[in-house]
């Protein structure tokens, strides 16, 4: 799969933890071919999650924190593999899995450019009033690239090989990104919302930029320590 300024990911790009790897996926590319459609974003923010055990500050905010279950047992695998969960109950969300096989971690892809597969995507996310809306969310996302919890599910986007009628490839940029931001996850309650977690990566000025809000508690915390 050739395309300018790209290149396909390796496990070995993935294998550091997910702090680390989180900012190297910005202008990332997720390619995903379902039901005949290929549809390409142009990976803007994401934000990194530890699993139990993972580096040297627990992350009370990741699905794993607590150790491994059926529900999260993907974010154990080897690197390279999506996690697909449900948020809310509606929304599929994708997540790269980082960090060496056996520990636990994953970066959760909040938001991006559809830069193939517009019509696709459209149809898919017929709410979008405008192009930037289309994967501005990690719900949107998801919907727009149609992977899907919990069939698609640990898809492999190293190999691409096909799974319940899906397949995905990541490609990474061959210089990456160095005119990002950084800042507080969004949306997490708690001390894990607030900037003793600066988890969150973003494109500086990109339009495709998710808004950011404070998770339950996280603003009282920040405001207690002012």
């Amino acid at each position: 799969m050739k395309r300018p300024g790209v290149r396909e990911a390796t496990r070995e790009d993935l294998a550091e933890l997910p702090v680390v790897v989180a900012s190297r996926l910005l202008g990332a590319l997720l390619v995903t071919e379902v039901g005949g459609d290929t549809v390409a974003v142009r990976v803007t923010e994401v934000e990194a999650y530890h699993g139990q055990g993972t580096g040297e500050v627990p992350d009370p905010g990741s699905h794993a924190r607590m150790g491994q279950t059926p529900r999260n047992a993907t974010m154990w695998g080897e690197p390279g593999h999506i996690y697909v969960y449900l948020s809310h109950g509606i929304h599929s969300c994708v997540n790269v899995v980082c960090a060496p096989r056996g520990v636990a971690g994953g970066v959760l892809l909040r938001a991006g450019e559809i830069v193939d597969g517009v019509d696709a995507a459209s149809r898919r996310r017929a709410a979008a009033r405008t192009p930037r809306e289309l994967a501005r969310g990690p719900g949107k996302l998801g919907q727009a690239v149609r992977l899907q919890h919990p069939v698609h599910d640990g898809i492999d986007a190293i190999t691409g090989v096909a799974r319940e009628g899906a397949s995905a490839r990541l490609l990474i940029r061959e210089s990456p990104v160095t005119a990002y931001a950084s800042g507080p996850r969004v949306g997490v309650a708690g001390v894990a919302g607030t900037d003793a977690f600066p988890w969150r990566f973003w494109i500086a000025g990109d339009a495709t930029v998710s808004a950011f809000r404070w998770g339950r508690g996280a603003a009282a915390i920040v405001t207690a320590g002012d």
